[in-house]
């Protein structure tokens, strides 16, 4: 289904980088999942469906990735950090989509366990407080992910302690507030006068080069947490397109809900629970 080789390397050399198609010279590489899908998700993805969604997908944008960046200053920094260095510059847009997408994919991936983890209770204690109840927060994520009409991914994110929120992004987009600043050469607001927003984004554009957590006007501070890919390609050969109810969107995501791996999400959103051997004792202290 993919191209095994990349076959563009003139798209690097208009960006200014020194491309090569050599995977030997590339330094990302598809990283190990925990746990082992090598017989599929069970419930979710055929092994034929994790092939396609997590090795050939993967590959391939991170083979595309090691290409643009060979030789840059981006070649050694992880695919989080050059989605964010790069979001801002439209001359980089295909770097941007190479390495966000690679990250958001593997975020999704992680979010994963054969069967699911129990949801830790401080986490459940969280989530319910947000969403009123765990069956809310099932619903607001089917719906949300259903609602896309186009491919993206589906985000949990941590905005406050002990707050949450659903958010989706489109095709590559990352969630990070860091990567949301757009720029471009003049602003048509103040265009030929004296205005403030213009002096306001000249005195921050080196800032926001050498900061990618600034937040940008209105911006609201977040920690993804977990996500659910609705490409197209992570659920269409398992699920197929769906009709009167059946299969689909919708039903991929009811079977991804059961294998979440809770114990993951609450890492990432830096819940720490003490073991239960710990607790048991200091109640009877």
């Amino acid at each position: 289904m993919f191209r095994p080789r990349l076959r563009a390397p003139r798209l690097a050399a208009s960006l200014g980088l020194r491309a090569t198609v050599n995977a030997r010279r590339g330094i990302h590489h598809v990283p190990e999942l925990k746990h082992d899908f090598s017989e599929g998700v069970p419930n979710l993805m055929s092994p034929a469906g994790f092939q396609i969604a997590w090795a050939d997908y993967q590959g391939l944008v991170i083979e595309k990735l090691n290409a643009l960046t060979a030789g840059s200053e981006l070649e050694d920094k992880d695919t989080k950090t050059i989605s964010l260095l790069t979001a801002r510059e439209p001359s980089q847009a295909p770097i941007f989509n190479y390495a966000s997408m690679a990250h958001n994919n593997h975020f999704f991936f992680q979010g994963l366990a054969p069967g699911g983890t129990p949801m830790p209770e401080a986490l459940r204690s969280d989530l319910e407080s947000s969403f009123a109840s765990l069956e809310t927060l099932r619903r607001e994520l089917v719906v949300t992910a259903s609602a896309m009409f186009g491919p993206g991914f589906v985000w949990l994110v941590k905005t406050a302690p002990h707050e949450y929120k659903v958010l989706s992004t489109y095709l590559a987009g990352s969630p990070y507030p860091g990567a949301h600043w757009r720029r471009q050469g003049s602003d048509m607001n103040t265009l030929g006068s004296q205005g403030s927003a213009s002096e306001y984004y000249r005195n921050k554009a080196e800032a926001r080069r050498r900061n990618t957590n600034e937040l940008p006007p209105g911006g609201v501070a977040l920690e993804p947490v977990l996500c659910l890919n609705t490409w197209e390609h992570a659920w269409l050969l398992d699920w197929g397109v769906g009709r009167e109810g059946h299969g689909g969107k919708a039903a991929y995501v009811e079977a991804w809900w059961e294998q979440i791996d809770w114990e993951e999400v609450a890492r990432r959103a830096g819940i720490r629970e003490q073991p239960q051997a710990a607790t048991s004792a200091a109640a009877s202290s």
